[in-house]
């Protein structure tokens, strides 16, 4: 599976509201899977997407065709902040599907790792990470996925911000220390994601 995350600082909250309607077509296109965001936390006037293909040919199918046309609905209602594809690679609770109608919140981190350390990154997601946030009450699905480079997105769905409060402040400390996180990174940046359910596909 292909996730695509967008990034959008929206110049024009309302055009731009009207226009994310018009991405329903997306239903429609071959090897779509669904696609889900909502706005940042941290960055007033952010947006944040994530959308999830079958693979990389339906994707450039998708973008070779119907996509500047569906965009042209949005032109103007805000600047592209980035867009990055990353592979599947791992779920963090077994049997992953991108649904977002149950979440309220979307923690979203970007993890550049150290070329030698990107074996035993992936390990310690295996054996550390993913086993606490499955466990943690609240959390509901989610996903590691490896970029072109050594670049690492780890996306978590929560039912609620309170959830995954908890989970922060009991467990993140203790995890970092026990997979060696600063030893593998080089940087790692993220956003807390408030749900639109509007924009739900």
């Amino acid at each position: 599976m292909l996730v695509k995350w967008i990034r959008c600082g929206v110049l024009d909250r309302p055009g731009f509201e009207r226009g994310q309607r018009r991405w329903a077509a997306l239903r429609e296109q071959p090897g779509f899977r669904g696609q889900g965001g909502g706005w940042s936390r941290s960055q007033p006037g952010v947006a944040h997407l994530f959308a999830f293909w079958d693979g990389q040919r339906a994707y450039d199918a998708f973008m070779a065709g119907p996509h500047d046309g569906l965009a042209t609905a949005q032109r103007g209602t805000f600047e592209m902040l980035g867009t990055r594809l990353f592979e599947h690679r791992l779920d963090v609770k077994v049997g992953f599907e991108p649904l977002f109608t149950d979440a309220d919140l979307l923690r979203v981190a970007l993890c550049n790792v150290r070329p030698d350390r990107v074996d035993h990154f992936t390990l310690m997601q295996q054996r550390v990470w993913n086993p606490a946030m499955a466990g943690s009450p609240g959390m509901l699905r989610g996903l590691f996925g490896q970029g072109d480079r050594d670049d690492f997105l780890v996306l978590s769905m929560w039912d609620s911000s309170t959830e995954h409060g908890k989970y922060r402040e009991s467990a993140v400390s203790r995890l970092s220390e026990r997979a060696e996180l600063d030893d593998d990174v080089l940087s790692v940046a993220g956003d807390m994601v408030d749900v639109v359910p509007t924009w739900t596909l």
